[in-house]
């Protein structure tokens, strides 16, 4: 019992400091973990999700054998109140979003000599849901190809039955996030083969 309490304490603590109301950013500041979606059911690009919580970071992953963006990096983030939650619990809650920023790697720039470096550019941006309410199946993806609004990925694409196949929890690849894997390990929330 005592675990569970001061596990939910922590997870107020990081909702406080992530600024829920608009105090922690000041009167005029957005706040930063919403999405928001048009009127026709497309999502609008998120713009602050980079002050969102980092999760980590990955260097030319792909779940398929060709890839088509040259050398990248991804970085996974993971909207406060959906962190928190996952802390105290290990399982994501409803309005859970996840975002991948694909940016190339660099190796040229500066003073560096050896290895790579992330580039300005965005040149990818997805983003993994949870929203029970709007969606039959809980889950859903969305692909950012430009600034404007994207459309739900159809449910006919792998991304569905891969995550369903190999996620470890609640088809998200935390097996890939180094912080959040040993939380899902002690909670028992982990799928098995994923252990």
């Amino acid at each position: 019992m005592k675990q569970k309490t001061t596990a939910l304490l922590a997870a107020c603590a990081v909702l406080g400091a992530a600024g829920f109301g608009t105090a922690a950013f000041g009167d005029d500041a957005k706040p930063a973990a919403t999405l928001q979606y048009s009127r026709e059911g497309l999502m609008l690009r998120p713009e602050h999700y980079r002050e969102w919580i980092y999760l980590t970071s990955g260097f030319d992953m792909s779940y398929s054998p060709a890839m088509s963006l040259g050398h990248v990096f991804d970085n996974v983030f993971v909207n406060p109140q959906a962190y928190a939650v996952f802390v105290a619990t290990g399982r994501w809650p409803d309005d859970t979003a996840l975002i991948i920023e694909i940016r190339s790697a660099e190796s040229k720039g500066s003073i560096n000599k050896s290895g790579n470096f992330q580039g300005a550019k965005v040149v990818g941006l997805e983003v993994h849901v949870k929203d029970t309410a709007r969606f039959a199946d809980g889950w859903a993806f969305f692909e950012f190809e430009s600034a404007a609004p994207a459309k739900m990925i159809p449910r006919s694409e792998e991304c569905y039955s891969c995550h369903a196949a190999h996620a470890a929890v609640d088809t998200t690849f935390v097996q890939f996030y180094p912080t959040l894997l040993p939380i899902a390990q002690k909670m028992g929330t982990i799928v098995p083969e994923c252990k």
